[in-house]
């Protein structure tokens, strides 16, 4: 049994990939790992690339590609002890990002453990600013007896560069109930199992999306949907510390603004901070918003 099992999931992920396939096979100071990616329907070279390279590659119909079933079925063909999942737009930062990440697992007691997510080169200031807040400097543990310290930060986990115990995810899986934000979902699970949940900001990767304003209220909807979906909106310290962290970004923008060089960067930012920040709470409430008027505020179709 391999140690180590990395799982992608891929789609049209070429141009990332031409980097992030090299990052990965560079690894330094692990032991041989294997490599499993489940390709849904790539028709722009992914297929090429990924076989000149040892990667078990399974493809599946892209009508089947579903972000808990098919993170499911990949971790069920692997055979590490450790399953790392990396999505493929997300670039290992360093040859010890690897080691790095699944050095935790010496606690028994840690049942998954995610990376940093720096800005791609060239990314908004929302992205720059979001990411900056959300992905810190210091090493977290976050063990269920500190849940109240934490806020919503208790319970944020993300599989666009993660790694979980094969015993725990055996046990929990990603729940298939849900279109989207199956990590916090498993994360949910997990914690309140009472294993821990460790953030490794030395197990780095470029990522990042260009969304536009609307895109950002419309996932923020979906987001707001879901922390109440999983009864973590009503949990102790989520709705302050969301609230307050959304305060600060704002703060943050209105402070570039002052700045010639950045006032037009900043203005767009301020924008789309305003609105992820109506979006959440139009989806925290959305029993009270009609179906067919949900439908159309959702990013991931979490209505049909």
């Amino acid at each position: 049994m391999q140690e180590v099992s990395v799982l992608l999931l891929t789609k049209n992920g070429r141009r990332d990939l031409e980097r992030l396939l090299p990052a990965l096979f560079a690894q330094k100071k692990v032991n041989s790992f294997e490599v499993i990616a489940i390709d849904s329907g790539s028709t722009d070279g992914t297929l090429e690339l990924l076989l000149r390279f040892p990667i078990r590659l399974k493809q599946i119909p892209p009508h089947e590609f579903h972000h808990a079933r098919t993170r499911n079925l990949a971790a069920s063909l692997a055979s590490g002890r450790i399953l790392v999942f990396l999505t493929q737009d997300a670039v290992p930062v360093s040859d010890l990002w690897l080691m790095k990440l699944i050095s935790n697992f010496a606690d028994p007691d840690v049942a998954a453990v995610y990376g940093r997510q720096f800005p791609k080169p060239g990314s908004s200031v929302e992205r720059e600013d979001a990411l900056d807040t959300i992905y810190g400097d210091q090493k977290i543990v976050k063990d269920p007896s500190r849940r109240n310290e934490m806020g919503y930060r208790f319970y944020h986990f993300s599989d666009v560069n993660a790694a979980i115990r094969r015993s725990v995810w055996q046990e929990e899986r990603f729940p298939e109930d849900l279109k989207v934000f199956e990590d916090l979902g498993i994360a949910k699970h997990i914690l309140d199992r009472g294993w821990k949940i460790v953030y490794e900001p030395h197990a780095a990767v470029y990522h990042s999306h260009a969304h536009t304003t609307v895109g950002l209220f419309k996932r923020y909807f979906d987001i707001g949907y879901t922390l109440r979906l999983l009864k973590i909106w009503e949990a102790a310290g989520t709705r302050d510390s969301m609230m307050r962290d959304a305060y600060r970004l704002l703060e943050k923008k209105f402070r570039r603004a002052r700045h010639q060089t950045m006032r037009h960067s900043a203005r767009r930012g301020l924008k789309q901070d305003i609105a992820k920040t109506f979006g959440l709470l139009l989806g925290v409430n959305e029993t009270l918003l009609p179906l067919a008027l949900k439908r159309r505020l959702s990013a991931y179709r979490v209505f049909e």
